[in-house]
């Protein structure tokens, strides 16, 4: 079973995953601080170059399919959905700042 992205707890996170499964980018970067930062597996990356690689590549269909949140919505257990690897179960943790953006976000493989 999974969460519907209307239903995530954290409106930061809601509005993120929104943006990622609509591939809108102009809703993806208005979510995120002006210096966003994320790694992926424990290390860091380009941010651009890595949305644009894996989330955001015109893949049709939902990418992230939210199978459970905790830590008030910040933390997701994702299936993601890639033309390149396939289907993989990964973690996300979001950083969200006092004014609603996100700062950071981590993924891995879970």
């Amino acid at each position: 079973m999974t969460i519907e992205s209307g239903s995530l707890t954290d409106p930061a996170v809601r509005a993120f995953v929104t943006a990622v499964n609509a591939q809108d980018r102009d809703a993806f970067a208005a979510i995120l601080t002006g210096d966003a930062t994320m790694s992926d597996d424990g290390s860091d990356r380009d941010l651009r170059q890595w949305t644009d690689a894996e989330l955001l590549n015109g893949h049709a269909g939902d990418v992230m399919e939210v199978v459970s949140e905790s830590d008030a919505g910040r933390a997701l257990m994702v299936d993601i959905h890639s033309d390149k690897w396939g289907t993989m179960h990964t973690t996300w943790q979001f950083t969200v700042t006092d004014d609603g953006k996100i700062s950071r976000f981590e993924t891995g493989q879970a």
